[in-house]
């Protein structure tokens, strides 16, 4: 969405924010995400280092839960009769939206909450997710806070050793979404100490130290897989789980390689448990027991994925304007979304449903439209398929309109993106260099150019 200019609630120089009161779950799914993230109504001024929430006014709907929710921030220090003059127009919009039939009776009682985290619970609630969840959430955040507060590694150490029952999964994934929000907002100096606090976390706790072993084995699996291209089969799979050197090597196999784990490759495992004895037969069972247990816990993971996805495609497609709520939403879009999308495309058009099927190739083409990569990096694409010197130079003459500064810039930075990787891949040497010859015959362009 696009950012406000606002003045900053301390030094009140100005400043840009994402500014948003309400967040109309029906009309924009992705809209409960930016409130519950904390992306909406929050404050970082590089001026005075405030970061905080801004005491905003907000409406919180979602037909389908029933929930029509208000808060007012009582530092606004408004009357009654003013907060209703100020919520009336978005509340009104909020039912202008819905169609008739789905204008129920919660819309005339809106719920007021005298708390921001009271209406966050609320949300929560309907959610599934208990105020005990929540509490042991504000829990891990605060400690993240106190944490990143701290300059001195040993006192961070000492902290982590007091709070280590809490420095678990569920810990490391706030820690996950708060880095990525402070990255997309350009708070560099807070990014900066949560790489820094993220090194120490897996050094020094039992979880963080199990999460980085898991990430070796994941990049070890990989790369067999990869070394092993298109010669791999359900055999050769089958041997790499059996020779794994442990169950976090397995685990990955199953998260990389799920597809070639099937009925023939259980059935090809438990005829060598058959022909084993002794040690190694109850070796193979011990395997054949982990991996489908593995097995299990992917597929659950992958079957919530897609009902997710599911249900956030399937709210699109009941709005009036699909490709404009494709648009307002495309940051909600997974590839598991983008297969849901796929899918229920097929179905459609198995089933003539010319309607549906309107629908969806109407979002498809806005992902589409979304996916394609910028012109900078088409048109360089183009130039590497130059067949000789004469020709590229050809090719930059008729372009000369998307051949400028921030074209240079686009080719600088992949030249030292594939410099990182030549020393590893000779693939990545190889295009490097062609992007330095490319980059020569530019920057010649660019600088007659600018010459006039």
């Amino acid at each position: 969405m696009p950012q406000t200019q606002i003045s900053c609630p301390r030094c009140r120089q100005m400043i840009a924010a994402n500014v948003e009161q309400l967040f109309d779950v029906t009309h924009e799914p992705a809209s409960k995400q930016r409130l519950l993230s904390g992306q909406s109504n929050h404050a970082h001024c590089p001026h005075c280092g405030y970061d905080g929430r801004l005491a905003t006014p907000v409406i919180y709907h979602d037909n389908e839960k029933e929930l029509l929710l208000t808060f007012f921030p009582p530092e606004l220090g408004l009357p009654l009769n003013e907060q209703e003059k100020m919520m009336g127009p978005l509340i009104k919009q909020v039912v202008d939206r819905l169609p008739p039939e789905k204008r129920k009776g919660y819309l005339f009682k809106p719920q007021a909450n005298f708390t921001y985290e009271s209406m966050l619970e609320t949300i929560l609630n309907k959610d599934g997710i208990s105020s005990e969840m929540i509490k042991s959430q504000q829990e891990r955040i605060l400690l993240i806070e106190k944490l990143i507060q701290m300059t001195s590694p040993d006192a961070r150490l000492e902290l982590i050793k007091q709070n280590e029952k809490n420095i678990d999964e569920q810990f490391f994934g706030l820690f996950s979404r708060i880095a990525q929000n402070a990255m997309q907002s350009g708070q560099e100096p807070i990014a900066r100490a949560l790489i820094e606090l993220q090194k120490q976390l897996l050094e020094e706790t039992a979880f963080g130290r199990e999460l980085r072993a898991s990430v070796a084995e994941m990049e070890a699996a990989t790369k067999v897989l990869q070394e092993a291209g298109r010669s791999l089969t359900r055999e050769k799979l089958l041997d790499f789980v059996i020779e794994a050197q442990s169950d976090a090597r397995i685990r990955a196999y199953v998260s990389l390689a799920r597809g070639g784990m099937d009925y023939v490759f259980f059935q090809t495992l438990s005829e060598k448990i058959e022909k084993a004895t002794g040690e190694e037969k109850a070796r193979l069972e011990s395997i054949r027991e982990k991996t489908l247990g593995f097995v299990a816990e992917v597929d659950k993971q992958m079957e919530a994925r897609f009902k997710q996805g599911q249900d956030f495609i399937e709210s699109l497609l009941e709005q009036e304007d699909v490709e404009k709520a494709t648009r307002e939403n495309i940051e909600g879009f997974t590839q598991d979304s983008v297969e849901v999308v796929n899918q229920l495309l097929k179905q459609a058009s198995e089933k003539n449903d010319y309607a549906r099927m309107g629908k969806l190739q109407k979002m498809v083409q806005v992902l589409q439209e979304a996916s394609a990569p910028p012109p900078e990096i088409a048109f360089i694409e183009q130039l590497l398929q130059a067949p000789d010197a004469a020709a590229l130079e050809q090719m930059i003459a008729e372009n000369d309109a998307i051949v400028n500064q921030q074209f240079v810039e686009a080719l600088s930075g992949l030249i030292a993106q594939m410099e990182t990787q030549g020393a590893e891949n000779p693939e990545a040497k190889d295009m490097g260099e062609k992007l330095s010859e490319i980059y020569k015959v530019v920057l010649k362009r660019v600088m007659k150019k600018n010459m006039g």
